[in-house]
């Protein structure tokens, strides 16, 4: 099929590339003409496990390229895909869909023949009936222009295995030509058994925000249970394997830390709050509510424990070095990062704060110019009087506890992610303390 997707963010340049994997000519639309330029020299703005050879494979090969041009887009694909950005609104609780309708305002009036729209973007309940309205009055093609929601489920890190291997795909629909053009594009995706949902509209735009909240309180119910474990000097880790081994719970996604981040979950539980609010469902409100309190309380939490391994000694003047600034390994997105907020927190206590991480020290320095960094692991522990583990990427799992001892002044460790091997660290001469592990 011929393809385009629109916008080209952590969402539409892996779909872009994932697309024409499948063996689809895909032309992206962004409004940045030098990320544009970038992206068809092959170059890769974000960084994604597999994104750039597959990028530089598809440009190379003339199946994928990019555009500031939306008419282009228009005269050439016969389904688009919407994969522009909807952050937060002003409100703080809802969607900001501006971009989902730009799109679609800028597309709609050069449509003048059949063709399907395909959303990706996360949304409130009753878009897709509003885009479906305004892209068949705009389109001189009119009903002939099908809208069709079809949420992604994309780990960061992990997009493209996300986006061509993924679990499950859904379609909220009104037609059945919509049906038909998602089965086409997806064709060898639902050949490999990947099942497809098709759902009413509604049903699409609630599933997104569902999954995520479910996220959301499995996270920030295995962290209140640390701080329990704390309290009573229990082990975290063995209740959770414990809790794991139950099918019905599952271990995935339970690893106590300092809480969710990234530029979708917060924002997906704070907006399926607000749908449940609004839709009269006071109860699930609530439940939704307390598991965003639980995660935003967890930067308060990882400063106890890097207090309490202080002893006596003051934050204020202490020299910290901070592993991790990306919200979870595999990205090098910073935002709403539960690393950069501890970092930051450090900092406001006193501390000289030093932030290494695998991927995301160039992006951070461009928001966060006010912490130092640094690229080398071992350099950044020069002077350091404790070292905080922020982000669980495997370089700090796998690095060599021995060969880093004699670098800090005192060497503390505070694991916020429990995720070392403690008695590997305590094995090399470090001290070391973890969430949910008190004394352990």
């Amino acid at each position: 099929m011929r393809v385009s997707v629109i916008g080209c963010g952590h969402l539409g340049i892996p779909h872009a590339a994932a697309m024409a994997e499948l063996g689809h000519d895909v032309v992206g639309v962004d409004v940045d003409q030098a990320k544009v330029d970038r992206l068809n020299s092959g170059q890769c703005p974000i960084y994604e496990a597999g994104l750039p050879e597959l990028l530089a494979s598809h440009t190379a090969s003339g199946r994928l390229r990019f555009t500031t041009d939306i008419r282009e887009a228009a005269d050439f694909a016969e389904l688009h895909f919407i994969g522009v950005g909807t952050p937060i609104d002003a409100d703080g609780r809802s969607y900001d869909t501006a971009q989902v309708f730009g799109a679609v305002r800028q597309l709609a009036p050069h449509l003048d023949r059949p063709c399907t729209i395909v959303g990706k973007s996360t949304v409130t309940v009753g878009t897709t009936a509003q885009i479906t309205a305004l892209a068949q009055r705009l389109a001189p093609a009119g009903e002939r222009v099908d809208v069709v929601w079809n949420p992604e489920f994309l780990r960061e890190g992990h997009a493209v295995e996300d986006t061509l291997r993924p679990d499950r795909l859904i379609a909220g629909l009104t037609t059945t030509e919509g049906e038909k053009a998602i089965r086409a594009v997806y064709a060898p995706i639902l050949d490999a058994g990947v099942p497809l949902f098709v759902t009413d509209p509604a049903t699409a735009e609630l599933a997104k925000g569902a999954a995520n909240s479910f996220l959301g309180l499995k996270i920030s119910y295995i962290n209140a249970v640390a701080d329990m474990c704390d309290a009573a000097g229990a082990d975290i880790s063995q209740i959770v394997d414990i809790l794991g081994i139950d099918p019905r719970i599952g271990a995935g996604g339970m690893r106590p830390g300092i809480g969710y981040g990234g530029g979708c979950l917060p924002k997906d539980v704070r907006a399926f709050t607000a749908s449940a609010r609004q839709l009269g469902a006071t109860s699930a409100a609530a439940l939704l509510r307390a598991a965003e309190e639980i995660n935003e309380a967890r930067t308060t939490v990882a400063m106890d424990l890097v207090t309490h391994a202080l002893a006596d000694r003051p934050l204020k003047g202490t020299r910290v070095t901070v592993w991790g600034a990306a919200f979870k390994p595999g990205t090098n997105d910073v935002r709403e990062s539960p690393a950069l907020a501890l970092a930051h927190a450090l900092q406001q206590a006193g501390a000289t704060v030093t932030v290494h991480d695998p991927q995301a020290v160039a992006t951070t320095m461009i928001r966060n110019p006010e912490l130092d960094y640094s690229n080398d692991l071992p350099a950044s522990l020069d002077g350091s009087d404790l070292v905080v583990l922020a982000t669980e990427w495997p370089e700090y799992q796998q690095t060599d506890a021995h060969s880093l001892v004699d670098r800090p002044s005192t060497p503390l460790l505070v694991d916020c992610r429990t995720t070392l091997d403690a008695e590997t660290w305590r094995d090399a001469g470090w001290a070391i303390h973890q969430l949910g592990r008190a004394g352990k």
